[in-house]
């Protein structure tokens, strides 16, 4: 049987095969009677258009590139604790996408490689995407931002915390949040109060560090040194992290971790040293994965507007509200702050009489 064609939808819609052409493309300037005429012949024919064709036709390529973390990613698969921060980001790009008739590519970016200019231009030149998501580090990696200006490819930074950097950002208030956190921990009537540090190379860690740290002086809390430690956002560097704080002889009788990866591993050393969460300490973690939800205690936690914050980046792209190359990085800023929540759960109560 032979494929269906624009020509196709055309006679069956009685219109010009440059008007399905257009209805396909999601263009403007289509009349809504008009377009819901080319879809309704589309679907009863079962139409479905070729992405390369459509490349070919014209300057588009259809497709939406996301530029992740090599490393973190492939460290949270190994650990085998998934990886809900790019699901949910790929699940809200993909939603808009799919509207729009794109396609959404994920790229690895591993930012430690000595070759990540050869790589990122190699990229670029073979996917010519119409536009990129980039999450932390890339989107305050100054070589990536670099290549991108040049090839004058369209670009969102999602999450990044330089508000002065270039091109459209997308974000949330990481210090408000993290703040939050710790001011629920001070409120509950905890004193000492432990704090993981994220991966040093994401500008959300030290947002979230500079976060606790201001509510703990608003509060008029002291803080050890000892009570902050160093992680990377994998479950291990929590586990750790709070083997060191637990054998404190004036442990924290609070840990506030900078994603839920990492207070995982801070429940996870505690159930080890037969230290009861919350009654003996209480954990809070960041981001409100699922894993918050089922793990016991659940977690108290922050929840991020991950999946809308990609909506709204892809959006941007798909609808060309973001100019590429030079002139794009010095237009207007786009400057998208989207809410987050603090969600209560049982890991969090007030600290044992002493």
């Amino acid at each position: 049987m032979a494929s269906v064609t624009i020509y196709d939808v055309a006679a069956r819609a009685e219109v010009s095969i440059k008007t399905v052409s257009r209805v396909m493309n999601n263009e403007p300037n289509v009349r809504p009677m008009m377009r819901e005429r080319v879809l309704e012949a589309a679907q009863a024919l079962g139409y479905s258009p070729n992405l390369s064709a459509r490349s070919l036709a014209g300057s588009k390529s259809f497709v939406i590139a996301v530029f992740v973390d090599a490393a973190l990613t492939i460290d949270h698969w190994r650990s085998e604790r998934g990886a809900d921060y790019l699901s949910r980001i790929q699940l809200g790009a993909t939603l808009q996408c799919r509207d729009a008739g794109y396609h959404l590519l994920v790229e690895l970016i591993d930012h430690e490689a000595p070759q990540i200019r050869q790589e990122v231009g190699a990229l670029l030149a073979a996917l010519k995407p119409d536009g990129v998501i980039l999450t932390p580090p890339s989107s305050d990696n100054e070589i990536v931002l670099e290549l991108l200006n040049k090839a004058g490819t369209p670009y969102v930074r999602l999450g990044p915390e330089e508000a002065d950097g270039p091109g459209p950002r997308v974000h949330m208030d990481n210090f408000a949040a993290a703040r939050d956190v710790t001011e629920h921990l001070a409120g509950l009537g905890h004193k000492r109060i432990g704090f993981v540090v994220g991966e040093p190379r994401h500008g959300a860690s030290q947002a979230r560090r500079q976060g606790y740290l201001a509510a703990m002086q608003a509060r008029g809390l002291a803080v050890d040194e000892r009570w902050i430690r160093q992680g990377d956002f994998t479950f291990q560097s929590g586990h750790d992290a709070a083997k060191a704080l637990l054998a404190l002889p004036d442990r924290p009788t609070a840990i506030f971790a900078s994603n839920d990866d990492m207070a995982l591993g801070v429940l996870a050393a505690a159930a080890e040293a037969g230290v009861l969460v919350p009654g003996e300490v209480s954990v809070a973690g960041f981001d409100d994965s699922p894993s918050a939800r089922f793990s016991r205690p659940q977690l108290t936690t922050v929840r991020q507007p991950v999946v809308e914050m990609a909506e709204l980046a892809t959006r941007l792209l798909i609808k060309g509200q973001v100019k590429g190359g030079a002139a794009g990085a010095m237009a207007a800023p786009i400057d998208e702050l989207l809410p987050f929540e603090l969600i209560h759960r049982a890991s969090t109560a007030p600290p044992p009489v002493a």
